[in-house]
């Protein structure tokens, strides 16, 4: 994480416990393998608020913005996805009628913002510990859309909890791990730097997700690359993605990147497996590689 010096706008402003002890008692039953909804209360919180988010997307580096066109198909390749051309701060101020989608990267870059991150993962890091261990990579997203706009189908190398601040959406999400959803070879050609988030759509995997809707006080936690899509209701949303490294996502991660090296050479490698199978070998074998540059 870069420490970077933070606008004038951006105080430190701390937050009492977010989480309640239901709420940490139903992720501790449920993590890290299966999605489910929480209850916060990090609403009005005033690094949330749309000068703030403007004022913190003008900031950033242009690395950690993307955004673009909102009304976008479940399925789109990143190439293809159509720009606005406004500012990221007009988006963000005028996002009630921009149809667009933003997602301000890496908030941690900006002290304020790194707080409050650090201050929510911690009150969750006692339930992490005793199954996926320490809390690595922590890292902010923050997701500002308009009315109806559409994340496409993806997934991500994170552990993941999105808190709803304000409006509503539906994160429609697919079982983690399974081929039918995303292909070994979608997997291994993004944990080996070559190949996008966005995954392929077919309008027959939609009776196999599981439609959830969040309203603002609610969150969702998303197993590490289960895949997803997002779509937004008839307001403009505000949500915090809060998000995690494990030992034992590095290690799949490295597994899936194993498995293209041998798929280089003409093997079918099955597919790594998934929590709490650590897949050390595969792991190992790829980190050595790496080292010697063979990779």
């Amino acid at each position: 994480m870069t420490d970077q010096p933070h606008p004038a706008g951006f105080s430190r402003t701390t937050t009492g416990s977010v989480f309640t002890d239901d709420a940490k008692a139903r992720f501790a039953l449920c993590y890290p393998e299966t999605a489910h909804i929480l209850t916060h209360g990090l609403l009005q919180h005033p690094l949330m608020e749309l000068e703030s988010l403007a004022q913190l997307g003008e900031a950033l580096p242009e690395k950690s913005l993307e955004y673009n066109r909102g009304d976008l198909p479940i399925g789109i390749r990143p190439e293809d996805v159509p720009k606005t051309g406004l500012s990221i701060g007009e988006t963000i101020r005028g996002i009630d009628s921009a149809n667009s989608w933003c997602v301000l990267k890496n908030i941690e870059q900006v002290p304020a913002y790194r707080d409050l991150l650090m201050s929510l993962l911690a009150e969750l890091d006692d339930v992490t510990a005793k199954t996926t261990g320490a809390m690595l990579r922590p890292e902010g997203f923050i997701f500002v859309s308009s009315p109806g706009s559409m994340t496409p189908y993806h997934f991500d190398p994170e552990h993941n909890i999105l808190l709803q601040l304000r409006g509503w959406k539906t994160m429609t999400v697919f079982p983690a791990g399974d081929p039918r959803f995303a292909a070994p070879q979608a997997h291994e050609a993004y944990h080996s730097g070559g190949g996008p988030r966005n995954l392929p759509w077919d309008d027959g995997f939609a009776p196999h997700g599981t439609d959830y809707r969040l309203e603002p006080g609610q969150a969702i936690f998303v197993p590490v690359m289960a895949p997803h899509y997002v779509r937004n209701g008839d307001k403009p949303s505000i949500s915090l993605s809060i998000t995690w490294r494990s030992e034992w996502s590095y290690a799949e991660t490295d597994a899936h990147a194993m498995n293209s090296v041998l798929r280089k050479y003409g093997f079918r490698p099955s597919p790594p497996r998934r929590y709490p199978v650590n897949n050390l070998v595969k792991s190992y074998s790829y980190r050595a590689l790496r080292k010697l540059g063979l990779d």
